[in-house]
Formats: C-alpha cells, sequence, structure tokens
C-alpha cells in the first residue's frame, strides 16, 4: 500500500506514536464541515459534527467513523491509544466519562494526523 509522505514531526508523531503540543495543532480551534482524514493513508476518521471542544488542547470528537478507528491499550498501561484502523498510524487517545457531551466519550486527536476535506 502506497501512503502520503510525511514531515519529520508527522512521522514523529503518526509513526512514533508522539504528542504535539497542547493548543498547537491546526484543528484543535478548527470548526468547518466536512470530514477529517487519516494524514499518512487518506482514510476517513472523524465527521465535522462530532467534533467539540474540550479545553484540553488537542481537536476532540466524541465518535469516529464506523470501523476507522482501532483502539489499543497504551504502552503506559493507563490510557487507551487510538490509530487509524487502516495503516495504524496514531492518532491519539479516547477517554470515557468526563462527561463533555452525551456520549461521554473524548477522542483527543493530533491535529498533524489529520487532514480535513471540506464540504
Amino acid at each position: 500500500m502506497e501512503y502520503n509522505e510525511l514531515t519529520p514531526e508527522e512521522i514523529r508523531v503518526i509513526e512514533n506514536k508522539g504528542t504535539e503540543y497542547p493548543f498547537s495543532g491546526k484543528f484543535n480551534d478548527f470548526y468547518e464541515e466536512g470530514i477529517y482524514t487519516c494524514r499518512k493513508c487518506n482514510t476517513p476518521l472523524y465527521k465535522s459534527e462530532d467534533k467539540f471542544t474540550s479545553g484540553c488542547g488537542w481537536p476532540s470528537f466524541d465518535d469516529e467513523i464506523e470501523g476507522a478507528v482501532k483502539r489499543v491499550p497504551d504502552a503506559d498501561g493507563r490510557r487507551i491509544e487510538i490509530v487509524c484502523a487502516n495503516c495504524g498510524g496514531h492518532l491519539g487517545h479516547v477517554f470515557e466519562g468526563e462527561g463533555f457531551t452525551p456520549k461521554n466519550t473524548r477522542h483527543c486527536v493530533n491535529s498533524v494526523s489529520l487532514d480535513f476535506k471540506g464540504k
């Protein structure tokens, strides 16, 4: 499978499971209508209507496109990592029970792991 060419920062986050600095990502305060896709493989991951403001410093979504995001135990043993189900690229982490939205789920995603396709 052929993937998009990634910058060194994208490689650090997507392939080496890094984290971008909070409040630094281009999609943190971005609210246009469309679909967020995987930066590495272009798989549709999130719909704009599932994005919300959490104040955590990273784009937050309370739902994913069905089958697009895989949850795996994080190496730290405490968190759940989320990866693109297609290419395995690191997206961030998922948290439940915080009460931000009725779905009670927060996908905390690195902006550099995403691209955006407007409607």
